[in-house]
Formats: C-alpha cells, sequence, structure tokens
C-alpha cells in the first residue's frame, strides 16, 4: 500500500510582471516580479500524488488526458524534492526509491494566460513537498517547474526575487502581506480567450530577453522603483498608486513584446477596449477606482475595491452584452448594482457585439496551497486517476 497526498494550490496575477530570464535551465529571472495569489475556492490546480513500492515507473495525468513523465520541468521539481527531502533525513531511502503517479486538474482554462502552469507546478511541488514530509521552503523548486510558481506558494502579496547566485539560491518567493491584510481588495478576471495561446510565454521570453532594448531599460530603471513604490502601495493599502503602477507595468510588459524582433502581441481589439474602458470610467470617477492587468494573453484581470464590484460588473454586462447572461460570471456572489446613465452616457466605448468577452471569474487575494483532507483525492487506491481518462 502506497501514500497519496492532495493539496489545491491558487494562481497568481503579477502587478508587476516577470518577463525575461538570465538563466533558462534554472529559470532565473532577470527582474523581480510582484502579485496577488488569488482564492483557491474560485480557480485553483488540484493535484494527488501517490508513491508506491508496486509502481513501475513514473506517471501523470494531466486534466485527463496521460502525459510524458519525460518533461524535463518535471524531472527537476521531482528530483529536487527527493534530495532536499534525503537532506533533511525526513523520509527513509526505500521510500526515495519508490516511484510517484501524479493527477492534476485545473478549474479553468490551461494555457489561455490564466496562470495555469503557476498554480499547477505549486500545487504540484506542495503536494511532493507534504509526501517527502519537507519542511523548508519549496517556493525554489516551484520556480523550476515554471517561474511564476514560486509566487502561488504563497498567499496575499508575495514579490519573487530575481536573486543575483548564479545558482539561483536567492531566486525566491517572499510574502511581503498576508491575504487578510487587505481584505477589501478584489478581483474580476474577463476572459477574452481561453483557447491555448500562438506565442507561448517560453518562447515569447527568449525573443524579447535576445532582441529588446526596452527590455534593457525596464529592468535597470523601470523594475526596480515600480517594485520598491508597489509593495508601499500594498503595506499602506493606497488603491490610486497600487492601481497606476499596475496598468503602467502591464502596458510596458506588452510594449516589450512588441518591441521585440519579430514583434508578437498577446491583446486583442477586445483587450485593448478593456483598457479603453477602465482610464474612461477612472477619469470619470476623478480617482483612479480600477486597474487592469493582462499577463501573457488576451484575458484582463481587474483590480478594485470590493465596493466598486457591482458598479464595475454593470457597467462590464451592459458594454459586453452576453448570450447566455446567467452563465456569464462565477466565482463569489456579486450583488446587482444601479449605474446611473450619466455614467453610462458619459463612457467613451459604447455596447458592444454579444459575446466578445466569454465569461467573468470574481475573485478576491487568498491563501496559498492547502492539504485536501477530505479524502477527495484524484488518485484511487492503485494509484489510478479516479476520474474518466481521455487516451
Amino acid at each position: 500500500m502506497g501514500y497519496t497526498v492532495t493539496v489545491v494550490a491558487p494562481v497568481n496575477i503579477a502587478v508587476i510582471k516577470y518577463w525575461g530570464k538570465r538563466d533558462e535551465e534554472l529559470i532565473l529571472p532577470l527582474n523581480d516580479s510582484v502579485s496577488a495569489t488569488l482564492d483557491t475556492s474560485v480557480m485553483c490546480a488540484k493535484t494527488s500524488v501517490s508513491a508506491a513500492p508496486e509502481f513501475t515507473e513514473d506517471v501523470i495525468w494531466l486534466n485527463g488526458k496521460k502525459e510524458s513523465f519525460s518533461n524535463k520541468r518535471l524531472q527537476n521539481c521531482l528530483r529536487e524534492v527527493k534530495e532536499r527531502a534525503a537532506a533533511e533525513g525526513s523520509v527513509d531511502k526505500n521510500f526515495l526509491s519508490w516511484k510517484v503517479h501524479v493527477c492534476s486538474e485545473n478549474n479553468f482554462p490551461t494555457a489561455a494566460g490564466l496562470a495555469s502552469s503557476a498554480a499547477g507546478y505549486a500545487c504540484l511541488v506542495t503536494a511532493l513537498a507534504k509526501l517527502y514530509k519537507v519542511k523548508t521552503d519549496v517556493s525554489s523548486i516551484a520556480r523550476l517547474g515554471s517561474g511564476s510558481a514560486c509566487r502561488s506558494v504563497y498567499g496575499g502579496f508575495v514579490r519573487w526575487h530575481a536573486g543575483s547566485d548564479p545558482s539561483g539560491v536567492d531566486s525566491i518567493a517572499t510574502q511581503i502581506a498576508s491575504s487578510t491584510h487587505w481584505p477589501e481588495m478584489r478581483a474580476l478576471i474577463l476572459v477574452v480567450g481561453d483557447s491555448k495561446k500562438k506565442m507561448s510565454s517560453t518562447k515569447g521570453m527568449k525573443i524579447t530577453t535576445e532582441t529588446s532594448e526596452l527590455l534593457k531599460h525596464r529592468i535597470k530603471h523601470c523594475v526596480p522603483e515600480r517594485t520598491t513604490e508597489i509593495t508601499k502601495a500594498i503595506l499602506a493599502r493606497d488603491f490610486p498608486k497600487f492601481a497606476e503602477i499596475t496598468m503602467k507595468d502591464s502596458n510596458q510588459f506588452h510594449a516589450v513584446c512588441l518591441d521585440s524582433y519579430p514583434p508578437f502581441v498577446y491583446l486583442t481589439e477586445v483587450s485593448h477596449t478593456i483598457i479603453e474602458l477602465i482610464h474612461s470610467y477612472n477619469e470619470i470617477c476623478r480617482e483612479t477606482k480600477v486597474a487592469y492587468t493582462f499577463d501573457a494573453g488576451p484575458n484582463a484581470c481587474l483590480y478594485m475595491l470590493e465596493s466598486e464590484v457591482p458598479k464595475i460588473f454593470k457597467i462590464i454586462k451592459t458594454i459586453f452584452p452576453s448570450s447566455n447572461p446567467t452563465k456569464f460570471i462565477s466565482g463569489l456572489p456579486i450583488n446587482d448594482a444601479d449605474v446611473s446613465t450619466d455614467i453610462l452616457g458619459k463612457l467613451a466605448v459604447r455596447t458592444q457585439e454579444h459575446d466578445l468577452i466569454k465569461y467573468v471569474i470574481y475573485t478576491k487575494v487568498g491563501e496559498g496551497p492547502t492539504d485536501v483532507l477530505d479524502g477527495s483525492h484524484l488518485l484511487n487506491e492503485l494509484g489510478e486517476p479516479i476520474n474518466e481518462i481521455v487516451e
């Protein structure tokens, strides 16, 4: 009989973007980054890991499909966790020699610019660390799977330190503030496209690092200052400052993609319409009430305080009508609110075609990875997936 551990881990959405590596193998970033960890009750990866003496090979099932464990990043994560366990003496040598079975599922679209790899690898590494009873910080191991995964190891607001040591020992994540520090902070994720993106983040970063002059300026001058300033804004709960830095950094990240050679884009016409809408709304309010940020994809993450959510959601529903309004929103409940016709009339953006935004996810800042203790594993006692697998 083997042992099984199941963990859920969160998505994180960066407000200071990570883009570009100084070491491809160790996934060491060119600059620090800052993110907010989102509530696992709304969006999460769930991973079960099992080890048993009768397993003949390492196996992984991802979102209902068997995948090869020959993936180097997977192997690196497993190797590092086992080496850490051996160094700590947390389990016996026989246990370390057993093969593992892994089953992982996301409750949101994969590879669509919604930070699925960050949640997935943070979940995998946390589950493996619990399986092997590793006690020390595992953010540097999660980084080996997906750079931004190291930020999903913690809840609240998190900083990933680029570090300077060639070995990557100081490229770790630390928590700036817990999820309870700014309880009013909320996020609306506007899903523009949920299909796999054309340019992977890994390939895009490589092109940018090799060709963009703007990236050099960003790394040397912009990011250090913004990281300091947004950390102050988070600790002071200064939303207008937080929002301004978040939007400027998102815009610069996408400008860096355009400054690459050949250039590439993640934003679509709908993404740009959302940007225009948010700036128009903030201008009407004469105060920065909402911030947008876009990762490597067309989907917008809108940060705002809880009091602003009903009004913004009403505006989104009005400007981007849905053919299926009952399924347009998921996540936390939203109380409906009236928005004055005066505000709607002043907005620079008119009502768009139906279904340009597929759906909206409403969530908040949440905790880091947590154990699933109710027995709802993804693997059965034989180490096989409980749910149906697509061959």
